[in-house]
């Protein structure tokens, strides 16, 4: 746990009455956070198996094994990097983790009661709008992602 999610678990304990925007901020922030680990961990996996699958074809060559080892390494490199570029693990780990921090960020400006929310009559309204604002930005790039990476169809 780093120093601001410490930070940030002591300042605001679990309240049964906790308004909607701040369960909505809480799930979101716990959602992002999971979805950031568990794709790093699947893009880790997959660099790591592929990055060994490749350094092991040379020596296979070098020492005479089979050459269907040899090739078959190579294909499990080649479908590796499939499942990587299908399930986009990498841009999925590195905006997940980008918006939690963003979410973050404004808990603890919440909390502070600093930047914009020390200059408005209705703190937790602002809050409401940026961190919607923020889910429907990180949505919005999430579908367009998707929709580069589709394969074409015609019709």
């Amino acid at each position: 746990m780093t120093t601001d999610e410490q930070v940030l678990t002591r300042v605001e304990p679990v309240r049964a009455a906790d308004p909607p925007t701040w369960e909505r901020l809480e799930q979101q922030i716990s959602w992002y956070g999971r979805n950031a680990r568990r794709n790093k961990r699947w893009y880790m996996r997959i660099k790591v198996l592929q990055i060994v699958a490749a350094a092991i074809i040379p020596v296979i060559a070098a020492i005479g094994l089979s050459t269907w080892v040899a090739g078959g390494l190579g294909a499990l490199v080649v479908v590796l990097e499939s499942i990587q570029q299908l399930f986009q693990f990498h841009s999925n780990w590195t905006h997940y983790r980008s918006t939690a921090e963003a979410l973050k960020h404004e808990k603890f400006l919440y909390l502070a009661h600093a930047g914009a929310y020390a200059r408005v009559a209705e703190p937790l309204a602002l809050l409401a709008e940026r961190v919607e604002g923020r889910v429907s930005q990180e949505h919005a790039a999430w579908a367009s992602e998707q929709l580069q990476h589709q394969p074409r169809q015609e019709g």
